[in-house]
């Protein structure tokens, strides 16, 4: 896993399975790497809500990259998707102009709001995957965001099950 590829060159994909802690990332529909994984502080479920510390299961894109992140590296995820949001907004969490617009910047491959009651800034990041301790992330250990990051860019597909 050490070459270097130009971003595009690849089809890449990632997989994350809640329940045993790991990322899978594929290329070409090929598995190149497995990760170890911590999640949020409350990982059994979906997300629903801004401060339930559950990581969201579902299908997300990449939609955001930081490489200033003060967990090393940040790939922000398109939560809420467009799925989420439907949730929310039946749930009455968020109103009918909130979730017009998470479609529209769903529908356009964009970042959706993150200020809504539903949360956001939800990513892949580095700081550590020892035990479950973000607000809903998924973190991976410093040196694994850095191979998952040469990999990945805004709009790969990241794929998150129980």
């Amino acid at each position: 896993m050490e070459r270097k590829i130009q971003v595009g060159e690849k089809n890449i994909a990632i997989v994350v399975y809640k329940g045993k802690r790991m990322l899978e990332l594929y290329e070409d529909e090929k598995l190149i790497g497995s990760f170890k994984i911590a999640l949020g502080g409350a990982p059994i479920g979906d997300k629903a809500k801004e401060g339930d510390k559950k990581t969201p299961e579902g299908k997300y894109y990449i939609c955001t990259r930081n490489d200033k992140s003060k967990y090393k590296l940040f790939l922000g995820l398109n939560y809420p998707n467009l799925e989420d949001a439907q949730r929310g907004f039946q749930n009455g969490l968020i109103e009918e102009l909130a979730f017009e617009e998470i479609k529209k910047e769903i529908g356009y491959g964009k970042r959706p709001d993150w200020s809504t009651p539903l949360g956001g800034a939800v990513g892949i990041h580095g700081g550590g995957n020892q035990s479950d301790w973000t607000s809903g992330c998924i973190a991976l250990s410093d040196d694994d965001i850095e191979i998952v990051w040469e990999y990945t860019k805004i709009n790969t597909p990241v794929e998150i099950y129980i």
